[in-house]
């Protein structure tokens, strides 16, 4: 019997021009999974985050024409899948994707419209954070809900799926051939930080990103296993995980190493690779004396990314609505309490 299916694809967003860079900020930090102060507190904190960081954010988003690619890099991803998964369903099947952007048009309320007007036999909602985090996918499984969302198939993670893992490994074997293939390599994972108290509070963000990088870097041969996993893009007063991209990258330059960094937790470019890799930390590892700095591409549209994004979702197709967790079981240990699998109930083998 032929479906019409929707895919969802959840992202942070971002401004698609100079004007816009300050509500988004402040539609960032307002977001009481990015900052979990008291209501008017909240607002007040991003208010003045938002105040004070536009000019600086205008002129690195000026760089890359004005506005965030992040939009049109998730429509590419979006194209791809759409026809990565029609090799994959049946061929009466109708499958269409819809971005969803947490912070910036189009936003979760207006893809719960689009979806509604679709009207699907089928949804799934598939984050395009491989890694689950309160403030990511579950910020935005929370949105689609509150929006009015229908009942879905809910994606929660992905960290260590094969094809996945597979696309990061070869772009790093890739670049490391494109630099050259220079000596005494050492690859920094850099990730997206948080602040320690979310972790402690049973965010498994942290954890699931040190499984993904065990994974990737049991598929590298032996001259790219040096390697250090780090955090970036700190904003605020609290103490953030770590240890900092800016401290790695400046250990690896006391040990006279050439370094590879890999954003291991983005799967698009946007200005915290285009901007805060390319540049600003390339020119910390000039500072430094590094003996040379080459910047591993985000996954974008690479083909074996594509198909993990696909597997997962037929995968998702199975059974009931609800939490589809990697290989139908959670994978969080039990002290990560805010994993959304733990948090309904579901043990290990179960899933929705």
């Amino acid at each position: 019997m032929a479906r019409r299916i929707a895919v969802v694809l959840f992202n942070l967003g971002g401004p698609d021009k100079p004007e816009n860079v300050r509500p988004f900020l402040r539609n960032l930090f307002r977001d009481p999974a990015i900052i979990g102060a008291p209501g008017l507190i909240r607002e007040a904190l991003a208010w003045f985050i938002s105040t004070t960081r536009t000019k600086e954010a205008t002129e690195n988003y000026a760089k890359m024409g004005g506005g965030s690619p992040i939009v049109p890099e998730s429509q590419k991803q979006a194209t791809a899948l759409t026809a990565a998964l029609h090799e994959h369903l049946n061929e009466d099947d109708e499958v269409r994707c819809f971005l969803s952007m947490r912070y910036w048009h189009p936003f979760v309320a207006e893809s719960v419209e689009a979806v509604k007007a679709y009207d699907p036999d089928e949804i799934v909602l598939l984050p395009l954070y491989p890694q689950f985090s309160t403030t990511t996918t579950g910020s935005s499984l929370k949105a689609w809900k509150d929006a009015g969302g229908p009942e879905a198939r809910a994606i929660c993670c992905y960290p260590e799926e094969a094809d996945f893992i597979t696309a990061h490994a070869k772009l790093i074997e890739e670049a490391w051939e494109a630099a050259g293939k220079p000596d005494d390599t050492r690859v920094l994972y850099s990730a997206h930080g948080l602040p320690e108290t979310i972790i402690k509070k049973g965010d498994s963000y942290q954890w699931q990103v040190e499984q993904t990088v065990a994974q990737v870097n049991a598929r590298l041969p032996e001259h790219l296993q040096n390697h250090e996993i780090c955090f970036q893009s700190r904003v605020g007063p609290l103490k953030w995980i770590g240890p900092s991209t800016e401290e790695a990258i400046e250990r690896a330059c006391q040990d006279d190493k050439h370094i590879l960094l890999t954003p291991i937790a983005f799967v698009s470019e946007h200005i915290e690779t285009l901007v805060e890799l390319d540049e600003e930390y390339a020119e910390l590892a000039e500072e430094h004396g590094a003996r040379g700095y080459d910047r591993v591409p985000a996954l974008g549209d690479k083909p074996d990314f594509i198909a993990a994004l696909a597997k997962i979702t037929v995968e998702a197709l199975e059974g009931d609505n609800g939490l589809k967790p990697p290989q139908g079981k959670p994978i969080c240990p039990g002290k990560f309490g805010r994993c959304p699998c733990l948090e309904a109930g579901l043990k290990q083998g179960e899933a929705a």
